[in-house]
């Protein structure tokens, strides 16, 4: 009898060959260099994410008023069931490209976990992207800030064991303690004009990897809500002379992900946030690169849209780039579309706006854990 081959699954033949040949199925070192294998999120099992301060002063108003009052609880099977529709065309775009799709196993979000110091029970696994940062061969788990994800890795531990027993390196960041210490207490979110000020002290190493981007021994970095100085300093680190790690300064009032900040596309162009991000005030190393506005976002009429998205509107910047050309990007953002192609890439529109009430877009729902090409300097 054969037994047939579960979609996603190494097989023991496949796995001997990496072995022998050194080849790592992991190598990706930009965003922009030919994708060929992803790891999607999943939305089974989502559980609207605990009524903790770092997690409510992240998101928009109306959506942490809900949040706090439905914390704990399965996500309403209406905004699951959207979402997943879109996920589904998504994917099937990603295979239709001839891109290896990766999935993590499917989770309880509801169960309660904890440390000595807390308990909480969990959110989704729908935004590999926050928990996972990619830099060559190698996966860095992160340290996340809100005690719901924790465990969020474990999810797509079938993947990492895979990945490493191929030749990838696997490294996990110190797992914080999460303790009262690293909030400031007294932290309020910012009013238009005042200073940013954010609710991370500097207890402990925490950061997101989607607070991180890519451009080969280049990456840049958003100190955030979720995304500390301890943080930065670690991966910094980590990754050794080199790399080097530049930060970018930003004017969000509710700071979390760089990828609707700042976000590279390709070698000399790079698309920036005109609301979060004062091109003046950009690093040196980007002198010579093309600095993209982005458009202004075309607002939605959708009233459920509007009431549980845990996202900013400049998810238009969310895009998932194919390689130096081909984007794909949110069909409903024509302003952006037509930008893009003024800019010389080739858009994919696709729909995956449902996809905001469980943190992301196209690059937050992905990591793309292997694209054709090397390390490279992009920069004098």
């Amino acid at each position: 009898m054969t037994l047939a081959r579960r979609p996603g699954v190494t097989t023991a033949a496949e796995t001997a060959r990496s072995t022998e040949t050194g080849a790592s199925p992991v190598n990706s070192h930009n965003e922009w260099d030919p994708l060929e294998e992803v790891v999607v999120g999943r939305l089974e099992g989502a559980t609207i994410p605990s009524n903790h301060p770092v997690v409510t002063c992240n998101i928009p108003r109306w959506a942490a008023h809900l949040q706090g009052r439905a914390a704990g609880l399965r996500y309403p099977r209406v905004l699951v069931e959207r979402a997943q529709r879109e996920l589904d065309r998504f994917i099937a775009l990603l295979e239709a490209l001839d891109i290896t799709v990766r999935r993590p196993d499917v989770v309880d979000h509801r169960q309660r976990f904890g440390t000595p110091d807390w308990s909480s029970r969990g959110f989704c696994n729908s935004c590999p992207r926050d928990s996972m940062l990619v830099v060559g061969d190698e996966i860095i788990e992160t340290p996340m800030a809100w005690p719901c994800r924790y465990f969020e890795t474990h999810s797509y531990r079938t993947i990492l064991k895979d990945y490493f027993r191929r030749g990838a390196r696997w490294t996990a960041a110190p797992k914080p303690q999460l303790t009262d210490d690293l909030f400031d207490a007294d932290f309020s979110v910012p009013a238009a004009g005042e200073p940013v000020r954010r609710i991370l002290t500097e207890f402990e190493p925490v950061f997101d990897a989607a607070d991180f981007v890519r451009a080969g021994r280049d990456l840049f970095v958003t100190r955030s809500n979720v995304t500390n100085g301890m943080g930065i300093d670690w991966v910094r680190r980590h990754l050794g002379p080199g790399y080097r790690v530049h930060e970018i300064e930003s004017r969000c009032r509710t700071p979390m992900h760089i990828d609707t900040t700042f976000v590279p596309l390709a070698p000399g162009k790079v698309l920036v946030n005109p609301e979060y991000v004062d091109v003046d005030r950009l690093p040196d190393v980007l002198g010579s690169w093309d600095v993209l506005i982005a458009p202004e976002p075309e607002p939605t009429d959708n009233l459920l849209l509007k009431a549980t998205s845990l996202c900013g509107k400049w998810l238009s910047m969310n895009v998932l780039m194919i390689d130096e050309k081909r984007v794909i990007a949110e069909r409903h953002h024509t302003g952006m579309l037509r930008a893009l192609e003024r800019w010389g890439f080739e858009p994919i529109p696709c729909d995956l706006l449902h996809y905001a009430a469980f943190g992301g877009s196209f690059h937050c729902a992905t990591l793309d854990v292997r694209r054709r090409g090397t390390l490279e300097s992009y920069f004098d």
